[in-house]
């Protein structure tokens, strides 16, 4: 199997523009993207209460925080691929009506198994909603430039529901039992239901094959155990354990990779990754994540832990960045049609660099105002980041490839995170380990003092039960060593930004999707500044117009005439 990335239709044949009835599936399309994104974060708060009522052992309480996203990660790149066999429309659907059952037994689970077993199946529904949302985007939208700003739409709202998860956690714990923060995905997926058939296309990939068994069996044993072991070392440090399984998870990634090279009808067309564009979007959005996740933990201890807000008023100030940034994606896809989107990708971790630099200035009795501004900076660069890689490599792969394409997007949005994380967050941990040390007072029984020690939390409740000006005293250097630890981890991951941002020009300078023109002939003749483009120009005349038409692009044949199961979407 040879990959040839998609060409643009002829000057004489745009590609058709999307209606109304195009941008209302869109928004349908959003529904999954909220929910799927907000269940990351939707349980923080509801963890004392589900645990004052299933009494869940330690082991169960982790399981129940990560089980979601252990399975969401190891099942997108099997369920990429087969949304590519069996249609991304249907399977769409039908991780829907899996997501509002889940969403239904977790919210009334009696035990700490239950919920468990509950939060695996919202994982497995949430593995087939996110490739299928921005697979469905590839088909719904042809002209590039209407692509690009529903690319970005859909960044928006992936980022912005792991930010409004805990708010409306919290706001349901005030009215209502724990079990209200799952089952308020149940009418929304019903929206998705009702309305997908009416205003989804169907798509799939008319090559089909036997589905490859061995290969979803071994990128669930390759992610599973990676994400795992970058979890455990995050939260543990570095142990036996944890490292096991990130070798584990490395050999079985190896056998993947074997696998997909040699089998008849391998899940992933590997010569995706031959095109630097697509693979330079990959390594671009697990960068920006990477700094999202493992800061984002550092502000939220900082809002709650040092400055003293609930837990619900921290989420709400949370959302003001997100809000602020709410604009910029489109703004970002709009600047791409001038300019070269490396440097637009570059702008955005400069100012992502730029907005770590700032916070690294924090103090612990800092204005709120220069926390607040300083997350909007380096927000609204990584989603100008996170929006274009998105769109580029979407745009890159062939249609009947998006589902899969889709899924290795956020397999590696998924690995950048866990990543950020581990490194960001040991980093952190040690330098505030290593303040706190010489703060505590002396004659503490090891036990507490270790608790103290190892967290901002730990020392805080330490410090409550200790008398008067000792207690205060240990409550401050906690706060001052805590924030040190927060300069340290941003400036690393400003240092990173940086990096990055180098690397954008290198890796995508040149490159741009399909009739994306910003120099003329370049976007009119389909050219992606990649050598491999010249075949696809050269044998893809036909496959732009079977792409208008929702048919895959075909090298140097005729494209296949239009059938309603294979590569045409079909209307109810």
């Amino acid at each position: 199997m040879t990959f040839t990335p998609y060409t643009s239709p002829a000057p004489d044949a745009p590609a058709p523009k999307a209606g109304r009835r195009e941008w209302l599936a869109l928004a349908v399309l959003l529904l999954p993207c909220l929910l799927v994104s907000m269940d990351v974060s939707v349980l923080y708060f509801a963890v004392p209460f589900l645990t004052a009522q299933l009494e869940p052992s330690s082991v169960q309480q982790l399981w129940i925080l990560d089980v979601y996203g252990f399975v969401l990660a190891g099942l997108l790149i099997t369920m990429g691929a087969l949304g590519d066999r069996i249609g991304r429309r249907r399977l769409l659907l039908t991780g829907a009506a899996l997501f509002a059952l889940a969403s239904g037994l977790a919210a009334y689970a009696r035990s700490a198994e239950t919920l468990i077993a509950a939060r695996a199946l919202l994982g497995v529904g949430g593995a087939t909603l996110m490739p299928s949302t921005l697979a469905l985007i590839r088909n719904l939208f042809h002209d590039a430039t209407q692509r690009g700003k529903a690319v970005a739409i859909w960044s928006v709202a992936v980022t912005g529901g792991i930010a409004i998860g805990p708010v409306l956690s919290g706001v349901l714990l005030e009215h209502f039992w724990w079990g209200s923060v799952f089952l308020v995905n149940t009418p929304a997926m019903a929206l998705l239901l009702l309305c997908g058939p009416l205003l989804l296309p169907e798509f799939k990939n008319p090559a089909t094959g036997r589905f490859d068994l061995l290969g979803s069996a071994l990128s669930l044993a390759a992610m599973l155990p990676a994400v795992y072991g970058i979890k455990e070392i995050a939260r543990n440090g570095v142990t036996a354990p944890p490292v096991a399984a990130l070798v584990v998870g490395l050999l079985a990634a190896l056998a993947f990779v074997r696998r997909q090279r040699t089998a008849r009808h391998p899940m992933l067309d590997l010569e995706l990754f031959r095109h630097r564009g697509f693979c330079g979007s990959i390594l671009m959005n697990l960068l920006a994540m990477f700094a999202v996740v493992g800061c984002a933990v550092f502000f939220t201890q900082y809002l709650q832990s040092v400055r003293g807000m609930s837990p619900l008023e921290a989420a709400l100030w949370n959302l003001v960045p997100t809000l602020a940034v709410g604009g910029v994606a489109p703004l970002s896809a709009a600047l791409a049609r001038r300019i070269d989107r490396a440097h637009v990708i570059a702008l955005g971790f400069a100012l992502a660099t730029g907005g770590f630099i700032w916070l690294s200035w924090l103090e612990p009795a800092s204005p709120l105002w220069l926390v607040l501004a300083g997350s909007a900076v380096y927000a609204s660069g990584l989603v100008t980041v996170m929006s274009l890689g998105n769109e580029l490599a979407i745009g890159i792969a062939p249609p009947e490839r998006a589902g899969s394409a889709s899924a290795l997007l956020e397999s590696g949005t998924e690995l950048g995170g866990a990543l950020g994380m581990a490194i960001l967050g040991s980093i952190g941990g040690a330098v505030y380990r290593g303040d706190i040390g010489g703060a505590l007072p002396t004659g503490l029984p090891a036990r507490v003092a270790d608790a103290a020690r190892e967290t901002l939390a730990g020392a805080t409740a330490v410090a409550a039960h200790l008398p008067g000006r000792v207690g205060t005293a240990l409550l401050t250097a906690a706060r001052t060593a805590f924030t040190h630890g927060l300069h340290t981890a941003v400036l690393c991951a400003a240092a990173v930004m940086a990096a990055a941002a180098v690397l954008a020009v290198a890796l995508l300078r040149g490159v741009r999707t399909p009739g994306t023109a910003h120099d003329g002939a370049a976007g009119e003749t389909g050219e992606t500044g990649d050598p491999a483009a010249a075949d696809g120009a050269a044998g893809n005349g036909a496959g732009g117009a079977g792409e208008r038409e929702g048919r895959p692009a075909a090298t140097g044949t005729t494209a296949p005439a239009p059938t309603t199961t294979t590569g045409t979407p079909t209307r109810p």
